[in-house]
């Protein structure tokens, strides 16, 4: 499969937002209308109207976004429908980027304005507590081990690992139906662990690669049978194929996808916590995933935020 490829017209066809790397900025945020979203899908994106008159006394990281008049947000750049990089013309597009536009417009900043910054899952803590982050979006599940280094807002997107199969495929319904299946994840991930660990397929047909583009290249050549990790990336690319690849729908896991925040700014994380608790009674958080992961044919559940 040409994963580069159908990506780009994936995001072409209304995952199209705008980020780019620390670098400057290549890509900023794409508008609903614009080149880079043209098309019926592009209209289904909400707009984001900028708050005014936001004041957050004693937050230390919104006295800098506002010392600076621009916001810098971390994201990921190689997650098709979430946070995914336009190789051609450096605008990133979906899910996630979508609710950073949304926080930052919830934040009274224009989201056209954010510079976005692909942080390595590795560094995301680090980069968080340095300050060189504003806050981040990108498939970052809560956990207590995360929390004791920074704070999180949400959940806006709660995942769970489930398995990407082709669309004519009815044998395998589930990681019960496994056995004598060649499994694909990225190496040394917890999905393919939890597979391994689980003995939910032989250890013959585990399949591992750097990336879940291959993967997904090799489910489609035929060469592995499903690719397994959290389903909000496995819409991603479900999406780029409808017509023939699926989501099983049968997740084993949960992953709670938070907004990470300053581990110290309670009124930062509290005014985020608003601005996601309105777009889920609003509508908006809807219409952002029906116009992004949505486009995979599988439904999601809003989330509960947890305040703390």
């Amino acid at each position: 499969m040409r994963i580069r490829t159908l990506a780009v017209g994936l995001l072409a066809g209304g995952l199209a937002l705008t980020t780019l790397t620390a670098c400057g900025k290549e890509g900023t945020p794409a508008t609903p209308g614009s080149g880079e979203q043209s098309g019926t899908n592009a209209a289904a994106l909400p707009t984001y109207p900028v708050a005014t008159g936001v004041d957050l006394q004693g937050s230390p990281v919104f006295a800098k976004m506002k010392t600076a008049g621009t916001l810098t947000v971390g994201a990921k750049d190689d997650q098709p429908g979430l946070g995914f990089k336009d190789p051609t013309t450096g605008k990133f597009g979906g899910f996630d980027v979508e609710i950073a536009k949304l926080v930052s417009a919830g934040l009274g900043f224009d989201p056209e304005k954010i510079t976005f910054r692909t942080v390595d899952s590795g560094a995301r803590e680090q980069t968080i507590a340095n300050g060189d982050v504003n806050y981040y979006v990108g498939t970052y599940s809560i956990t207590d081990k995360r929390k004791a280094l920074v704070s999180f807002a949400g959940p806006y997107f709660v995942a769970g690992q489930d398995l990407l199969v082709r669309k004519d495929d009815t044998s395998i319904t589930g990681p019960d139906t496994l056995k004598g299946k060649k499994v694909c994840s990225v190496t040394g991930s917890t999905p393919i662990q939890k597979v391994r660990q689980q003995n939910l397929t032989e250890p013959a047909n585990i399949v591992e690669f750097q990336k879940y583009s291959q993967c997904v290249e090799k489910l489609q050549s035929k060469d592995v049978d499903a690719v397994t990790t959290d389903d909000a990336i496995l819409k991603g690319y479900a999406a780029q194929e409808p017509d023939t690849l699926k989501v099983v729908g049968k997740t084993f896991s949960t992953e709670k996808y938070g907004i990470g925040l300053n581990k110290d700014d309670k009124v930062l994380r509290d005014k985020v916590n608003e601005i996601l608790q309105k777009a889920l009674d609003d509508g908006t958080w809807q219409k952002i995933y029906d116009a992004t992961l949505g486009k995979s044919g599988s439904t999601a559940t809003k989330p509960t935020l947890e305040k703390y």
